[in-house]
């Protein structure tokens, strides 16, 4: 394993794991990133898809072809439109899990009451220090522009911020895609208490 991107969870599990997280803007090649971490694993690799299939929508599908024809053949594939954590109890200490994405997650559950989204993000980040598997989320950056003027639009950007820091907060590693450059956060930056 790569002892540059390793590191003690704050509770570790009794083997070692991997958390890790890839943000990024929008098309910055964090999945790409995220699927080089995956394959350097060394371990048996679950693609957890958290996009719903839309065969209506062709520019949609066009793109969900793109992200499979670079993932080896060898990965499995799972689908994760809501109940995340259960997918990631399941998980073994020989595989590693590539989720993607957590905003496409936010977006899926969008629908659900604020008492219901703190229990589905609590579930998900008590079961993700738990896991004896390599985990590695990818999340797309919002809010570093202008406020959404709609409603649901702001909902997704503080959802979506709120978990990713919060993930990002038990993470091993934190990786910020953007420019076409990887950068490790967790080694550049200092992370807020």
């Amino acid at each position: 394993m790569d002892n540059s991107i390793t590191r003690s969870l704050p509770h570790p599990p009794a083997e070692v794991q991997q958390l890790i997280l890839v943000t990024g803007a929008a098309r910055c090649g964090k999945s790409e990133w995220a699927e080089t971490l995956a394959t350097k694993s060394n371990k048996a690799v679950t693609y957890i898809a958290t996009a719903t299939i839309d065969p209506t929508d062709a520019e949609w599908q066009e793109r969900i072809v793109r992200h499979q024809q670079r993932r080896p053949a060898t990965w499995e594939t799972r689908s994760a439109v809501e109940d995340l954590a259960m997918t990631i109890h399941q998980a073994q200490a020989s595989d590693c899990l590539l989720v993607d994405s957590l905003g496409t997650w936010v977006a899926n559950l969008l629908d659900r009451s604020a008492a219901q989204w703190d229990n589905l993000t609590q579930e998900l980040l008590g079961e993700l220090p738990t896991s004896l598997a390599t985990i590695i989320l990818v999340a797309e950056e919002t809010g570093w522009g202008v406020v959404p003027a709609y409603p649901s639009g702001r909902l997704f950007r503080d959802r979506l911020g709120m978990l990713t820091r919060q993930i990002g907060s038990i993470a091993s590693t934190v990786y910020l895609v953007t420019g076409g450059h990887v950068l490790n956060l967790s080694q550049l930056g200092t992370k807020l208490s």
